[in-house]
């Protein structure tokens, strides 16, 4: 996989022809206090005859600053009250965008905030932002050979900061490579293939089911929504299991499931009007926790285990396909009506967390998500933003709350729904004949509380509302809709951004 490579630089001399680096680019709320006198002599110099410099990102001729480059690139409205730090990833990008397009190969980075508390990770974002500008799509790499676009990324005045870096960067590269490719080259089986190998080494404990015996007796809602796939060998469904075990004394346990839904035809509740187009990215959220499976692997923070299951499923048309109002009985033994082929990816996901529901019975301090680009409706409400539904064992934790804060510092900001009575109302099946309804036939984003209600499906479906506040042992548990963040740019065709990966590993690793 060809990714940024950062590297901690500490020397002040770095900044000079000589060093080893070709391009100088600065990233400043005010270009006065980039911390060099030749920086802010030539920017002075330079605004006399461009006024663009300080306003917009520029190239400057710099004799004797690495390579002769100097590119500023400002970080606009620091001050403004509802600015966060992704002012920094912009700015980066920019800067970062310009050095390559000027034919730098190994540019420098000096990052100079204003020192407010919501900025204390200006830095890191702004790396990991230059990751996302550059990151290449996979069918390009594979067909045309492409390599990084820099040898190196300097970050001056960063402190071991390139180790976890380059290992965010690392899974946040898988989880690109696995939810933006197309769905034959990422089919399940391939999705599956891809995660063996960049596992490999790794020690992570990886287990693929592909048994087709196996998968409809434990994953009966899975196997309906691929149950027509099942018919093409290639478009087989496959689950991935994948385990890390820090060292010493375990203190809390991590439950994901990921949809990995690789592409959603809506099924026999077919998607019209253009609507299937872009749907080889609903494989989001299996992408974002293999990838931070990857990075986990790369770090080892001791003290906690990470258990995830990846649902990679198509679901596809045909004689086979599952309908509207069938009846299944999922993996929990609740028997599901289905009001909406084209609501798959909370069937996906019920069984999953039925699963990982009865390892987290024996485990020490258990929580558990589901990560999955679900609704239409997040994206109505919030936008380009993840949002959590959490139960009330996780919300009296403040789990969502914490995954906010840290989210917002990283530059992955998330909004907060409320799981409410009204939700658990939604699901009922009026017929009496099924335990709960999946949907209703209706698309989600036109939907009262479309993004809130699936979880109180996934907590019924999925066995996990036994495991509530008054239970012998209560579980937290958080659905994140990525929905609205998974991609970013072209509403079908935009880049992957791997998110919610950067604040999942900080919030496991925060505490």
């Amino acid at each position: 996989m060809a990714q940024v490579n950062f590297v901690d630089v500490l020397d002040d001399d770095a900044i000079f022809e000589g060093s080893g680096w070709d391009a100088l680019v600065i990233i400043a709320t005010d270009i006065s206090k980039s911390g060099f006198d030749e920086v802010t002599l030539l920017a002075e110099h330079g605004a006399k005859v461009d006024k663009r410099v300080g306003q917009s990102p520029t190239l400057l001729f710099a004799p004797g600053l690495a390579g002769g480059r100097l590119i500023i690139s400002p970080v606009k409205n620091s001050k403004d009250d509802f600015e966060d730090v992704r002012i920094f990833a912009d700015a980066a990008r920019a800067g970062i965008k310009l050095a390559r397009d000027a034919g730098a190969i190994r540019p420098l980075m000096v990052v100079a905030g204003d020192g407010h508390e919501r900025y204390q990770f200006s830095t890191q974002v702004a790396a990991l932002s230059c990751g996302q500008e550059l990151w290449q799509t996979l069918e390009r790499r594979e067909v045309s050979g492409d390599t990084p676009a820099f040898e190196a990324i300097g970050l001056f005045n960063s402190t071991q900061a390139s180790q976890s870096l380059n290992a965010i960067e690392a899974g946040r590269n898988l989880a690109r490579d696995l939810c933006g490719t197309e769905p034959e080259r990422m089919s399940a089986a391939a999705f599956a293939d891809y995660c063996v190998a960049a596992y490999q080494d790794s020690g992570l404990k990886v287990c693929v089911v592909e048994d087709r015996d196996v998968l409809e007796r434990d994953y009966p809602l899975l196997s309906a929504v691929g149950r027509s796939s099942f018919a093409v060998s290639r478009h087989q469904p496959r689950v991935v299991k994948l385990e890390y075990v820090g060292e010493g004394e375990i203190e809390h346990t991590y439950f994901y499931a990921g949809k990995g839904v690789i592409y959603d035809t809506g099924g026999a509740d077919i998607k019209v009007a253009g609507g299937m187009a872009g749907m080889s990215r609903d494989k989001g959220g299996a992408a974002a926790v293999a990838g931070l499976m990857k990075t986990l692997s790369m770090l080892k923070p001791k003290g906690i285990r990470v258990v995830a299951e990846l649902g990679l499923v198509r679901n596809s048309i045909g004689s086979e396909a599952f309908v509207t109002d069938e009846i299944i009985t999922s993996h929990a033994g609740v028997r599901v009506r289905i009001g909406n082929t084209d609501a798959e990816g909370r069937l996906v996901l019920a069984d999953l967390l039925s699963h990982l529901r009865i390892k987290a019975e024996k485990s020490v301090k258990p929580e558990l998500f589901s990560v999955a680009t679900l609704t239409g409706h997040v994206v109505r409400c919030f936008g380009g933003y993840t949002a959590t539904v959490e139960n009330a064992v996780a919300k009296q934790a403040g789990v969502a709350a914490s995954m906010a804060n840290l989210g917002l510092a990283w530059g992955e900001p998330i909004e907060q729904s409320v799981l409410r009575r009204e939700d658990f109302a939604k699901i009922v099946d009026p017929s009496g004949a099924a335990d709960i309804l999946s949907s209703n036939n209706g698309p989600s984003s036109v939907t009262a509380r479309g993004h809130q209600y699936p979880a109180a499906f996934l907590l019924e479906a999925s066995g996990l509302s036994a495991h509530g506040l008054s239970s012998n042992k209560a579980m937290a548990f958080t659905h994140v809709d990525i929905a609205g963040s998974a991609t970013e740019g072209h509403p079908l065709y935009g880049s992957p951004t791997a998110t919610p990966l950067v604040g999942l590993f900080q919030y496991m690793t925060s505490k």
